[in-house]
């Protein structure tokens, strides 16, 4: 099959290329940050007129995947204009582009629609209530593609592994903290589902194999504090625990609201999909084993400088 990826320099886009590659031809979307990539590269800035379907008609793709975003909190904050147009406009753009060549296609979303005050984890049919603007645009991001293409696949995701540049995911942050012997803090009161970004890609080419459509949560199985998510990965390193300290997003200094609990249960889709989601331990020794094998070195090759 043939499989067209928006956003394929982020954190997810590079490592969904990696896991699709393997079976699939992988055609990219990317502004110019990829030079060396093992998989096609299309050039072009997705927001200019007519860019959607000029990648469309160029790849010819089986399947579409949706991994652009404005994914920083604190910058779709200080623009929130730029955040309405890559995180609204342009996965309904799309969305109503694949719907009208017939091609699949898949939208990521965030677990941040959520505002945390629930007791407890959040299913599919929980209503949302976004406390920002990267949060409130996924949201008005994800109707606007349901609304376009019914038949869609749109994820709410929570994910960690190796990045391009190596300061994208919650993993690296902790780990290149810890490895340069500087001390940092971990929330206490934030939690989330996090799954390694290996299994989110290669769960969803499992939907989209199975012709699923729809709202689906795809997180990891196990919730845990962000403070417990660092020490995790303390441990596995062999790194030092005891620099991370425990502190409240109370009093922290950021500029966007975040939810206390991003808790989301992921039975409809473990029960759509026929298997059970991989366990937070399993991710978390693939994480390592890649940096053992050299895995962070080999995707930041891709890059130009």
């Amino acid at each position: 099959m043939k499989l067209l990826i928006a956003g394929v320099s982020g954190l997810l886009g590079i490592n969904l290329a990696q896991e699709a590659q393997i079976e699939h031809k992988v055609t990219g979307v990317d502004r110019g940050k990829l030079k060396s990539a093992p998989f096609n590269i299309l050039k072009l800035e997705l927001l200019e007129s007519g860019a959607v379907d000029s990648a469309l008609d160029s790849a010819r793709p089986d399947w579409m995947v949706n991994c652009a975003a404005l994914a920083d909190l604190d910058a779709c904050e200080n623009n929130p204009e730029l955040a309405r147009a890559l995180n609204i406009d342009l996965p309904a753009r799309m969305a109503k582009a694949c719907k009208a060549r017939g091609i699949p296609f898949v939208h990521i979303s965030t677990d941040a629609v959520f505002d945390g005050e629930k007791d407890g984890f959040y299913t599919e049919e929980d209503t949302p209530n976004p406390l920002g603007v990267y949060s409130q645009t996924k949201l008005a991001g994800e109707c606007a593609v349901l609304s376009e293409n019914p038949e869609a696949i749109v994820t709410r995701v929570n994910f960690y592994g190796w990045s391009l540049g190596g300061r994208r995911s919650l993993a690296e942050f902790f780990f290149h903290n810890l490895t340069h012997n500087k001390s940092m803090s971990g929330f206490t009161d934030v939690v989330f589902c996090p799954m390694l970004v290996n299994d989110t890609a290669r769960i969803l080419l499992k939907m989209l194999k199975k012709n699923m459509s729809g709202l689906y949560h795809l997180v990891g199985p196990q919730a845990m504090s962000k403070f417990q998510f660092g020490v995790e990965i303390a441990r596995k390193f062999s790194l030092k625990e005891s620099d991370i300290s425990p502190k409240s997003i109370l009093s922290s200094t950021l500029t966007a609201p975040r939810s206390h609990n991003l808790w989301l249960s992921v039975h409809k889709l473990s029960t759509d999909l026929g298997e059970s989601l991989p366990e937070f331990s399993t991710g978390l020794a693939e994480f390592y084993t890649q940096y053992q094998q050299g895995y962070p070195q080999k995707i930041r090759g891709y890059q130009q400088f």
